[in-house]
Order: C-alpha cells, then sequence, then structure tokens
C-alpha cells in the first residue's frame, strides 16, 4: 500500500489506513489532502479519501472518488479492496465480491481481501465458494485456530457434516495434550460440543457419545454436557440411564418441562399428541404425584396433569393447582390455563369449580373443605379468573358483571381495568376498551407494558394520533416518533398500518408496512458482523442455528402480516387509483408516442434531480452535527411523511407480486397467501398462476368458504372468456380443462351443482351460506334476491355447553361483519343490510360497528358510565373524600367522544 510513494507520503498513506480503522475520519481526510497535493492522480490515496468519505455519509463524492482512483491505477488491489468496501457498505454485496475477486487476481495470498470475501460469500450463502475461500485461508495461515474452524463450519454450511468433524479432529492433532491454557476453556469446550453435534447429525450416536464422556473433563459447560449427553442416550435407545439423567436435570432445575418431556420418553408415556389410553393416564398420574413429592415448590409438576387428565381427577388437580395461586394474586393463572380450553369438557368443569370456589369465598369466606380464612383479595382474583374464562367463551355480559364487581372490591388493581379493556375489544367496543386502557395506563405511568397495551387498544380504535402521542412517551426523545421506526417497533407499525387501511389511507399504510419489511431487511444485514465475531468466540452451535433462522426469516408472522397488508394496499391501489393518476393517464393518452417517451423522460429526470438535491440538503444538515470522528448526530428528514409518493406507482400489481413471491416462498401453508396470490394473478388476466394458487387452497383446506369462492370465480371467468385463438391460448385452454377434470367439486359438474352440493354439505354454516350466497349472485344476476334470502334465513343456534351462567352461541363478531358488508357491497342490498345490523346489535350488543345498545354510541354506554364515574371520582377527590384513594381521571376520556368506528 502506497509503495509507489516516497517515505514521507508513504507514511501519511500508512496515517490514513490507520485513521479508517480507528474512525478518526477528518484526521485521515487531512492525510490524504496532503498527499493529493504532491500527487493528485494516485490512485491508492483517492481510494482511500473516496471510502474515508464514505463514511461521513458523503456518497456521491465517495463513489467519485474511488471510481477515479481505480481509473488511474486499475493494477493495484488496494483500490479494488477499497470498491468492494464500498459497496459492501450499501449493501451491494454482489459487486463487491466480484471487486473483491478483481483484487485477489492481482494479490492471490492477501489475507485481508481473502477473509472479506469469505464473510461476504456466508452472508450470501456462496457456500462452495465460501469452502473454497476458507481453505485457502487455512492453507496460507494454518496456526491460526480461527482458520480451522472457519474451514470446518464452511463444510458443514455446505452439507459436509462428515468432512467437518475430520477438519476438526485433523486440527485437535496439532494441539499439546495439556491444551487448552485457563483462558481458552470455554472457547475450547463449546468447540468440543459442536463437534459432537457434527457426530450427532452425521447419525454416528455411538462415537458422539463416547467422545463427549471422553472430553467430559474440557467441556465447562456442564449443563449442556449432561443435556447433550441425555439425547444421545434416548436417541440410542437406553432408556435406563436415560431415565436417572433427567432425574438428576429435574433435582437441577424442576421447572423445566423439557426434562419432564424427556422423562415421559424415557418410561415409555409420551404422545406427540396429547393422546393417551386410562392405563396410561393412571401411569401418568402416579408418576407425577411421586414427582410431586419429591418437587413440592414446582409449578411444573402440578400444571402438567392438567393436560393429560381427564373427568373428576382433572378436577380435583385443577382445584389443587388454582387455590394457592388465587391466594397468592397470579394475574397471569388465566394464560397458564388457556391451553385447556381447546380440551374437550375441560372448561366447563374449570367454569363449575371457580363458580364453587368464588360461591365459597363469598358465602364463609374459605375455600371448601377449609377451615382458614382466606385474604379478601382472593375474592377479587376468582372474579378476575371468572371475567376471563367468559371472555373467553363469547359471554361477554357475565365476563363484565364479573370484572365490574372486581373493580368495585379493589379498584386500584391495575390488571383489572387491563382485562376489562380486552373483553370489551372483543365485545367489539373499541372506544371504550381504549378509555379502559387508558385508564390502566395512567394508574401507572412507568411501566411501558401497560403503555404498550393502550396504545394497541387505540390503534385498533383507529384513534392513531393519540396512539402516537402516547407511543413515544416510551421513546428516547420523548416526542420523536422516528424513534419508534429506529427501535423496530414492528408490532405499532404493523397495527397503525391497519388502522390507516381501515380509514382508507392508503398511503400512510404502505408507509406503515413497508417499514417493517425494511427491518426484515436490517435484520438479515445484521447478521453481516456475526460471521468473523462467532468464529472468534467459538460460540458455533448458536452461529449455525442463527444462519438457519436467517433462512426462514422471512416466515416470521410479522412479516407475513406486513407482506399481506403491503399487498391489500397494491390491489385496492389497483382497483382504485388515485385521481391525480388517472387525470394524467387521460393526458397522456392524447399525446403521440414520441411525445410520452418525451414527457417520461422528462419526469424521470425530474425525480432523479429532487432526490440529488434532497441528499445534498441532507449532507449541508449533517455537517453542522459532525463530530470530531465524522460521524453525524442529525437525522435525515423523510421527504414522504405521508407516503404519497408510494402512491404513485405505474403498475401497483407489479409491486404486490414482488411481496406475493416472499409469501409464496416462505408461508405457503398459509390460506391467506394463496387467497392473495389469486386475486393479484386474476386482475393480471394469469389465468394459470390463478388455478395454482386455487389448487394450493384447495390442498390446504377443500371446504374453507375462501377456496370454494376462488375456485367457483376462477372458472366462472374461464367459461366467460373469448374461444382461443394463438396456440398460447388453446394451451393454456387445454390445461384448465385437464386440470378441472382432476378437481372432485366440479367432476362431471357445471358450476351451479357443485355451488348448490357445497350449500348442502354446509347448510348449517353462516359463512359457507355466504360464500354460496355471493357465488349464486355471480354466476345468475337475477337470483340476487334468492341468495340475501338465503343469507337472512340463517340461524344463530345455541353451542351445546354445561355452562352455569348465560348461552353461548355460534356466530363470531368478525363473521358476522363480514356478512353485512357482503350484502352491503357485493349484494348490493341495504335494506337487507340494515336488516342484518338490528339483527346483530341483539347478539353483540357492545357492538359499535352494529350500534349495539352497551356500546359507546349508545347514551347508557359502559363508555358514558365511565365519563360519570371520572367525574364523580374528580369531585370526591376535590371534597376531600375519605373514601381510599380514588382512582385517578386520565384527563384523555373527551378524546373518544367524537369517536366513530
Amino acid at each position: 500500500m502506497g509503495a509507489s510513494l516516497p517515505p514521507k507520503e508513504a507514511n501519511l498513506f500508512k496515517l490514513i489506513v490507520k485513521s479508517y480503522e480507528t474512525k478518526q475520519y477528518k484526521k485521515g481526510l487531512k492525510a490524504a489532502d496532503a498527499i493529493l497535493k504532491k500527487f493528485p492522480d494516485h490512485g491508492e490515496t483517492l481510494s482511500m479519501k473516496g471510502l474515508t468519505l464514505n463514511c461521513m455519509d458523503r456518497k456521491s463524492e465517495a463513489y467519485e472518488l474511488v471510481r477515479q482512483g481505480l481509473k488511474n491505477d486499475l493494477k493495484s488491489h488496494v483500490c479494488w479492496h477499497v470498491f468492494g468496501l464500498l459497496y459492501r457498505s450499501d449493501r451491494e454485496y454482489r459487486e463487491a465480491i466480484k471487486c473483491y475477486r478483481n483484487a485477489l487476481k492481482i494479490d492471490p495470498d492477501n489475507i485481508e481481501i481473502l477473509r472479506d470475501l469469505s464473510l461476504l460469500q456466508a452472508q450470501m450463502r456462496d457456500l462452495s465458494g465460501f469452502v473454497e475461500t476458507r481453505q485457502q485461508l487455512l492453507t496460507l495461515k494454518p496456526n491460526h485456530r480461527m482458520n480451522w474452524i472457519g474451514f470446518s463450519v464452511a463444510h458443514h454450511l455446505n452439507s459436509n457434516a462428515s468432512k467437518a468433524v475430520e477438519i476438526l479432529e485433523a486440527y485437535e492433532g496439532t494441539l499439546e495434550d495439556d491444551y487448552p491454557p485457563e483462558n481458552e476453556r470455554c472457547e475450547h469446550g463449546e468447540m468440543l460440543l459442536y463437534k459432537i453435534s457434527l457426530l450427532e447429525e452425521c447419525g454416528l450416536l455411538e462415537s458422539a457419545l463416547e467422545e463427549l464422556r471422553k472430553k467430559e473433563s474440557k467441556i465447562v459447560d456442564k449443563l449442556e454436557y449432561k443435556e447433550q449427553e441425555v439425547s444421545l442416550l434416548v436417541k440410542l435407545g437406553r432408556l435406563e440411564e436415560g431415565e436417572v439423567l433427567y432425574q438428576a436435570l429435574l433435582s437441577m432445575n424442576p421447572d423445566n418441562y423439557r426434562y419432564y418431556e424427556g422423562l415421559q420418553k424415557c418410561v415409555g408415556l409420551y404422545s406427540v399428541n396429547g393422546q393417551y389410553s386410562p392405563d396410561e393416564i393412571d401411569r401418568l398420574d402416579s408418576l407425577y404425584k411421586s414427582l410431586g413429592q419429591q418437587y413440592k415448590w414446582s409449578s411444573a409438576v402440578k400444571r402438567i396433569p392438567l393436560d393429560f387428565l381427564q373427568g373428576d381427577k382433572f378436577r380435583a388437580a385443577a382445584d389443587n393447582y388454582i387455590r394457592p395461586l388465587l391466594t397468592k394474586g397470579v394475574p397471569s393463572l388465566f394464560s397458564d390455563l388457556s391451553s385447556l380450553y381447546n380440551h374437550p369438557g375441560k372448561a366447563d368443569i374449570l367454569e363449575q369449580l371457580i363458580l364453587e370456589l368464588e360461591h365459597s369465598i363469598r358465602t364463609s369466606g374459605q375455600y371448601p373443605g377449609r377451615v382458614e380464612k382466606e385474604p379478601p383479595s382472593t375474592l377479587m382474583w376468582t372474579l378476575f379468573l371468572l371475567a376471563q374464562h367468559y371472555d373467553r367463551r363469547g359471554q361477554y355480559e357475565v365476563a363484565l358483571s364479573k370484572i365490574d364487581e372486581a373493580i368495585e372490591h379493589t379498584p386500584t388493581v391495575i390488571d383489572l381495568y387491563s382485562v376489562k379493556s380486552r373483553i370489551l375489544k372483543h365485545a367489539g367496543d373499541f372506544a371504550a376498551a381504549a378509555a379502559f386502557a387508558d385508564e390502566a395506563r395512567c394508574m401507572d405511568l412507568a411501566d411501558r407494558y401497560v403503555n404498550s397495551e393502550c396504545v394497541k387498544r387505540m390503534l385498533q380504535a383507529d384513534q392513531v394520533a393519540l396512539a402516537e402521542k402516547t407511543a413515544v412517551l416510551f421513546t428516547k426523545d420523548g416526542d420523536q416518533h422516528n424513534n419508534l421506526h429506529d427501535m423496530q417497533c414492528m408490532w405499532y407499525e404493523l397495527a397503525s398500518g391497519e388502522s390507516y387501511f381501515r380509514q382508507g389511507d392508503l398511503g400512510r399504510a404502505l408507509k406503515k408496512f413497508l417499514a417493517v419489511e425494511k427491518h426484515y431487511a436490517d435484520i438479515t444485514e445484521d447478521q453481516f458482523d456475526f460471521h468473523s465475531y462467532c468464529l472468534r468466540k467459538m460460540t458455533l452451535r448458536t452461529y449455525v442455528e442463527m444462519l438457519k433462522f436467517q433462512d426462514r426469516l422471512h416466515s416470521h408472522v410479522y412479516f407475513e402480516k406486513a407482506a399481506a397488508g403491503a399487498i391489500r394496499c397494491y390491489i385496492k391501489l389497483h382497483d382504485s387509483p388515485p385521481k391525480s393518476t388517472t387525470e394524467e393517464d387521460d393526458e397522456m393518452s392524447k399525446l403521440l408516442p414520441s411525445q410520452k417517451k418525451k414527457m417520461r423522460q422528462k419526469q424521470r429526470k425530474a425525480e432523479a434531480r429532487a432526490k440529488k438535491e434532497a441528499e445534498e440538503k441532507n449532507e449541508e444538515l449533517n455537517a453542522g452535527g459532525a463530530s470530531k470522528s465524522g460521524k453525524r448526530h442529525v437525522k435525515p428528514v423523510d421527504p414522504d411523511p405521508h407516503g404519497e409518493k408510494l402512491l404513485q406507482v405505474e403498475d401497483p400489481l407489479s409491486e404486490a407480486t414482488k411481496y406475493l413471491k416472499l409469501l409464496q416462498k416462505n408461508s405457503p401453508d398459509s390460506l391467506e397467501t394463496h387467497l392473495l396470490a389469486f386475486e393479484c394473478y386474476t386482475r393480471r388476466n394469469k389465468i394459470l398462476l390463478a388455478l395454482q394458487a386455487v389448487k394450493r387452497l384447495l390442498r390446504l383446506d377443500a371446504e374453507h368458504p375462501d377456496s370454494h369462492r376462488c375456485l367457483i370465480k376462477l372458472f366462472h371467468i374461464v367459461g366467460s372468456m373469448n374461444a382461443p385463438v394463438t396456440d398460447g391460448e388453446k394451451l393454456i385452454w387445454s390445461v384448465l380443462e385437464a386440470e378441472r377434470s382432476t378437481i372432485s367439486q366440479l367432476h362431471e359438474k357445471s358450476l351451479v351443482e357443485a355451488n348448490n352440493a357445497f350449500l348442502e354439505n354446509h347448510k348449517d354454516s353462516l359463512m359457507h351460506r355466504a360464500a354460496f350466497a355471493e357465488i349464486l349472485s355471480i354466476l345468475d344476476l337475477n337470483r340476487k334476491s334468492e341468495a340475501v334470502k338465503l343469507v337472512e334465513e340463517s340461524t344463530n343456534n345455541f353451542v351445546p355447553s354445561n355452562g352455569a351462567l348465560g348461552p353461548i352461541r355460534e356466530w363470531t363478531l368478525k363473521d358476522c361483519i363480514a356478512v353485512h358488508k357482503l350484502l352491503g357491497t357485493i349484494l348490493h342490498d341495504q335494506d337487507a343490510a340494515l336488516r342484518w345490523k338490528s339483527r346483530c346489535a341483539e347478539y353483540f350488543p357492545y357492538s359499535t360497528y352494529f350500534e349495539g345498545s352497551c356500546s359507546s354510541v349508545s347514551p347508557n354506554s359502559i363508555y358514558s358510565q365511565l365519563s360519570k364515574n371520572s367525574e364523580h371520582e374528580s369531585s370526591n377527590h376535590s371534597t376531600g373524600s375519605q373514601n381510599a384513594g380514588p382512582i385517578k381521571s386520565n384527563g384523555k376520556l373527551d378524546a373518544f367522544k367524537d369517536l366513530t368506528i
């Protein structure tokens, strides 16, 4: 580096490199300018100056200087390396790899360039190239531990675990007998555990166990040692030894559910689906009773039997489990028990049990069969549990009466207000839910969780401005909304995006959804630093797990929601384009082709100029906030805060398809993925791709209303198409005909007959009847009134239940809202929609959508009661009431008065 310079300037060049590495960018620039004053065409100095400017956010200058430096010295590996680093900083990894390869042609044994190349190959999953580069590094520097480990990991990632084991064994052969020294014991132990996991992956279980026991003294993590040993023993079928080890592990941590699961496997009493024979249940019961004697303070040993016990034994075990937790006042008790509601009959037993406890505490102040009196709080926590129970069962009126009684009993417990807010949300009164969540928040202004719950309720009530003000109370600067984006607060961005979408603000909705997508791109980028860090620190098993997680990153539920939200926005944008876009298209259509081309070029140039000016303005703003190191503290201003530019896309459906492909690749088992695919491809007239989406829907759930809807719609579209003319059209037609005969729902049936058969199979289901009615109106416009009548004749039956309080009906609020929208917007019968609304207002009296008698749109609503209570408490407080602790009014209840859902 700098070899062509005189000694003085060569030393200055070394100073530039050192300043770059130590982030003293101003110092490096000064040294670069000193060299360029004498040698203005020195390529390596120009490149290093550009790299330094890049770190100071002066990208346009940086690229210009680096390109100029490379042009002046094409044979310099430094210039190519710097160009690669510049591309790497902009996440242009493929271009960076090209630059590194060019640098290696000039200097093939450069360790630093090889190391940088290997990191990029790991990032891009160029695994064969990664193996090759790591082998070259090992050849050049075989006395470096990291090169051995890197070569082994490269083979493992390239699906060659046996080769990875050979490399590690070869590395161990280079070590002394007394290795490792005291300060490297942890790293060496991790390497040994990694080697054992590789042997296990290869299927060499005996060898893995032998190696594990042989190296026991050199493995520092004794817990991991025991867990690995017992895992190998179980896989080898040595269950008696495994049982002894699991007992030892339970003595160390009797609340680890995995240890109990492992113990059950060892004694032959484990079922993946949780189904057991009566004999197995008896044996499991005796096993957990004996474990309960050993680990009396363990919560897990009491909770696990609730999953497999039945009838009276379940009731006794549940009673034994619930009582002490009610006495202690554990708010998470219902969350702990909620999975039991998926077991037939257990919800009824729990209801009877808790009602008996409530009755006994009310009448005698003690549990049934007990002499000791319970503290007054036990009744409150029992009511709290009952309220959540009835909320889960959809009996909102009973749930609200229980939670109101609990609040009256102890009005200072925050959890009561949070649960009441949740019940109101489920009942459909989002305004009152938000008000109660805010009341809970104001009772503890330092609790981030309660604040977040409040924000979530406000967004569900479409109170976005109020939600933002509440959310930023816990950001760094207190009032900067951008901090929520910097903190990658994805739940907030998803909820606000959904709210904007409901309100029809597609620009802001898109901005929120795409912000979440950007977070996932950042998470992908964040793995880059770990490629070298994990090899150096020897956290190899975790490193491999992290890479596997990154490979399936886009299957995460938050990304799925964000991508689906963005696709829905683009579909809506396609169906109803903004007026300005339509007007521009009308003007463009009047122009000649040559004029259109000129106009588009002019628009593109104007956009590019505006972008460059914005960058320069940001650089000027940031220049004043630069520190001595050259770093900027002022963040660039968002040029499109309302997402207006996001709406100015020429082809919304092609944008939607980008995200759709990611969903199809990473979330193929989601119905929504293929529903969105169907909607996109039918609009783009991609009939075969739409057919593919329908086939996947049928494979996932052939009886789902949406699957049926898409199937009939597709073949109705096909039936209305003109006869094929071109060879391509004829080929598509022949494929459709061949595929239709393989679909059982349509085999030897017309679309009307298939629709009738669907209704016959599901005539008692509201949503299936609605799907039938929609398709009926599409197939025959003259039968719309018949379709409407069929929907209105649906009956909301009671669900069979042994519940002691209140009936439970089949229909859900979400389904009834969907049917109302169907009647009003698709079947276009406003009278029927009004009748349906009146009918559902009786079923869901708290729903603001249906304007039920108890909702916040009603003058006698809970919201009105809350307002009166707050005013009453404020007056009590002002008159110096002696009553214990009045609840602090949140001062924001007025914000909900103008709320409309």
